[in-house]
């Protein structure tokens, strides 16, 4: 070995320097103590010279050893996550090089002492991101889709949605006999509507691709009715007061990731939803006539449609970092149902829905969301039959939305959204706040 052939060499040179140090000038030969003297300090520092070899050869194991394991790390590193731990892993490389520098001989650093064994090698270099292949996170608006609950994790998210929406409507009761002449009743009626939906969800990642989906909610409901009759004697307003409160309808839902996705790559995520009538049916409540002459109005609010429905879904999410874009078309389709009586089979019709509209990330705890909600509700018709008085309703919104991370584990998100169409609710409110459970 290279060490042992310089160790001989070295401790050659040394004897012949001391016995030419010791030997006078002039002498022919070295007195026997000196010898002596001499034959034990060369032994000395030849138990030096072997203390210090065998301290390099065990340096060096370590440090092949070192290498060994941290390329091992590598190969693992470069097969979970090789696009974001390959500068993580040349670094490691590099302390490698500069360890062996070290052991042939260069200077060492400052904080190493001579002789200290090198450092051991980390147990793992790096961890791949929980998002990597995912869709990013981006302030809730709505329901559109975002990132899915990781594989195994659970999500609980208790919401609370407060809306509000004013309504006047003019109804001639009577008939005309030229337009400019009416005989009979001329209702004017102004009608608020507010409501407060408090919302149980949970949601499962059955794959990091897949997650499942279960919303209870809880429904409290008011309106406010305000009628003049201008062609009645009398001038006075008159108010009809309903509420209505209890379990909503219970939606089950699944959304599966279709594609990978990336960087400037748009995720594609599926969804399908099924809406249940466990909610107080509008047919089964009380109806009275609260003014002469004027339509019956419901005693007691309901809280549910009172229709099945299946939602399937598609969205599509582009990172732009430091925006996402996101754009959704959702068909929800209203089961037919004879609800007896005077009404015979119901077809409430069914509901185009579009949106779209931008995240952006503020920093790592805050994002922003803004976006556009549009929604086509066909005419229903009864008996197979569309009603004469039938029409297309439209409902638009603007949303805005912001999410602020509290915890690693706890969000909150609040929403609103102001509606743009006569039928759309004139402000909805929804905060939510939702919590890795584990």
């Amino acid at each position: 070995m290279d060490t042992r052939i310089a160790c001989r060499h070295s401790r050659g040179a040394i004897a012949a320097a001391l016995i030419a140090a010791a030997s006078p000038a002039g002498a022919d030969q070295p007195a026997a103590g000196d010898i002596d003297a001499l034959t034990r300090q060369l032994e000395t520092e030849s138990r030096k010279l072997d203390a210090l070899r065998e301290s390099l050869e065990e340096k060096q194991r370590a440090l092949e050893e070192q290498r060994r394991t941290l390329q091992k790390l590598e190969r693992d590193v470069k097969r979970a996550a090789p696009k974001t731990q390959k500068p993580l892993a040349d670094s490691a490389q590099q302390d490698v090089r500069g360890g062996q520098a070290q052991g042939q001989g260069q200077a060492s650093p400052p904080a190493q002492k001579q002789g200290q064994a090198p450092a051991a090698a980390p147990a793992t270099v790096g961890e791949a991101p929980e998002t990597q292949n995912r869709p990013p996170e981006v302030a809730p608006l709505g329901r559109q889709a975002g990132v899915l609950t990781p594989y195994k994790a659970f999500i609980f998210e208790p919401s609370l949605q407060y809306s509000h929406s004013t309504n006047t409507r003019v109804a001639l009761v009577g008939f005309s006999i030229i337009p400019a002449v009416v005989i009979g009743l001329i209702d004017v009626r102004t009608v608020n509507r507010s409501a407060w939906v408090g919302t149980l969800t949970g949601r499962y990642g059955l794959t990091d691709r897949m997650e499942v989906e279960m919303r209870v909610p809880y429904v409290y409901r008011a309106d406010s009715t305000v009628a003049r009759p201008f062609n009645d004697p009398s001038s006075t307003d008159s108010i009809f007061n309903a509420t209505g409160q209890g379990i909503g309808d219970v939606e089950v839902a699944a959304r599966y990731q279709l594609n990978e996705g990336g960087a400037d790559k748009p995720y594609f995520i599926g969804g399908l939803r099924f809406k249940s009538r466990t909610g107080r049916d509008p047919f089964e409540v009380q109806r009275v006539s609260p003014f002469a002459g004027a339509d019956q109005l419901e005693a007691e609010l309901p809280t549910g449609s009172g229709f099945n429905s299946l939602q399937p879904s598609i969205t599509m999410l582009l990172p732009s970092d430091p925006a996402v874009f996101f754009a959704g078309l959702l068909y929800v389709h209203n089961f037919t149902r004879d609800v007896g009586g005077n009404f015979g089979k119901i077809d409430p019709g069914d509901i185009t829905q579009f949106n779209f509209g931008m995240g952006l990330s503020l920093n790592e705890r805050a994002s922003f969301s803004m976006a556009y909600d549009h929604a086509i509700l066909q005419k229903p018709k009864q008996n197979g039959i569309t009603p004469p008085l039938a029409q297309t309703v439209q409902l638009g919104q603007l949303l805005f939305g912001v999410s602020y991370k509290l915890s690693s584990r706890t969000t909150l998100s609040v929403s609103l959204a102001v509606g743009v169409t006569p039928d759309a609710p004139d402000v909805q409110l929804t905060v939510r706040l939702p919590i890795r459970a584990f």
